[in-house]
């Protein structure tokens, strides 16, 4: 499926969110694959379809600022659910390409940045998932004399941005080694020399200190392992880092998964995939440490970090480390509307939430296109009814999609997921 091109679309008399606030109530014009205008009283294009947006909100397409993304049938699912840019943390190089090419060509699926392969030690996070045969073997980094080479066979397969592990295995109950603080600063050098972003996986308090002294620009996941202390909240906002909390994933780890209670929402269930579903079943018999064995993290501690880091002026992105499958309930699409009522929950208001889900990872990113509503930006737009401004489930009430303006027919792609 290539890029479409369809007839001017004009949405009139729409409460807009832009990205950062509200806006009166006002007519957006896509034409193409760009918002062509937006203002009052808009004159129709000659041919153009006409949306009444009464009672309903325009919202840039969502951006889950942490995914793995292994298949097509996965960004196709996340754009059933309104997200329509995934950033990946992670895969195989040729799967990563693979991915990236499909997206860029078919609006059926959600766009994707990568970062193939992340740095890690000789043996450390996550080769333990070698040994489990659940991927496949990857280079490490022995020392700050290998950074170079690393980084740089990283833009040679296609990485938009860096992963970094710093990860001792006290969140999973198994020790695991680690770069040196010179290995991690090499590292953050040669990637920023070659205008790559880098995001580290720390989910412990030290991690995060030691990720943030080395100049990381970002968080994978909020510190989870304990109360932070005011000196870290403050050295993560005086250092410009973002953090991105993944509490979906971290209750996912808990009695109490997210997507318990997303899977019976009558506003998602009709389009969540049904082997996942399925899975979520099983789960619900299992206790955590046998799904996921020992966990050293809670998502009440990633929550109070990331929200206090935010109001000291980080910038907090909505994501939710989406995979799928061995006992882990979190996945694509779905669980992303789990992340952000957590994220209110945690003391967000429901614009800040939406800002975490849309301008905020695109600014982080820097991915100038989109992330916002305005003339001349890319025509990746979700219509909700109601306002998920005021009440953040709203948005789970979908009534219209467009990916590069392209009109998305959700039911198309339901049609699609059930046939695979």
């Amino acid at each position: 499926m290539t890029p479409a091109t369809s007839s001017p679309t004009l949405i009139r008399q729409v409460a807009v969110f832009d990205g950062r606030r509200s806006q009166p109530v006002q007519d957006v014009l896509i034409d193409g694959p760009v918002i062509a205008a937006v203002g009052t009283d808009l004159v129709a294009p000659a041919g153009a379809t006409v949306l009444d947006g009464t009672g309903r909100t325009l919202l840039p397409g969502l951006i889950d600022a942490h995914t793995h993304t292994t298949d097509t049938a996965q960004l196709r699912q996340a754009l059933m659910f309104g997200i329509t840019t995934e950033l990946d943390m992670g895969s195989a190089p040729g799967l990563a390409r693979r991915m990236r090419a499909a997206a860029d060509e078919r609006d059926d699926l959600a766009d994707v940045r990568v970062a193939t392969t992340g740095a890690t030690a000789p043996g450390g996070h996550p080769c333990q998932l070698v040994e489990l045969g659940m991927i496949e073997p990857f280079p490490t980094v022995a020392g700050p004399d290998d950074a170079e080479a690393f980084v740089a066979a990283r833009v040679a397969e296609g990485a938009d941005h860096l992963k970094i592990f710093i990860e001792d295995g006290t969140a999973i109950g198994k020790p695991l080694p680690l770069m040196s603080p010179e290995t991690l600063l090499a590292l953050i050098r040669a990637a920023h020399d070659r205008g790559l972003r880098t995001v580290a996986h720390t989910l412990t308090r030290t991690a995060a200190r030691q990720a943030i002294a080395s100049g990381i620009d970002g968080l994978a996941h909020a510190p989870a392992d304990g109360t932070s202390d005011q000196a870290l909240i403050e050295v993560a906002a005086e250092n410009g880092v973002f953090v991105v909390p993944t509490l979906t994933t971290l209750t996912g780890m808990t009695a109490t998964p997210a997507e318990y209670e997303l899977a019976e929402d009558p506003r998602l269930r009709p389009y969540a995939d049904p082997q996942w579903l399925a899975d979520l079943e099983k789960i619900r018999a299992i206790a955590p440490e046998q799904r996921v064995g020992p966990v050293g993290v809670d998502p009440r501690h990633a929550a109070d970090a990331a929200v206090r880091m935010f109001r000291l002026g980080v910038p907090l992105l909505a994501g939710t480390d989406g995979t799928s499958g061995h006992g882990h309930p979190t996945t694509h699409g779905i669980s992303y509307h789990g992340e952000l009522a957590l994220l209110v929950a945690a003391g967000l208001t429901p614009a800040e939430a939406l800002t975490a889900a849309t301008a905020a990872p695109a600014d982080a990113f820097g991915l100038t296109d989109r992330g916002r509503i305005a003339p001349g930006l890319r025509a990746d737009l979700l219509l909700v009814d109601g306002d998920p401004t005021r009440d953040i489930t709203a948005l789970r009430d979908i009534t219209a999609l467009w990916r590069r303006g392209a009109r998305v027919e959700r039911s198309a792609l339901l049609a699609t997921q059930t046939q695979e």
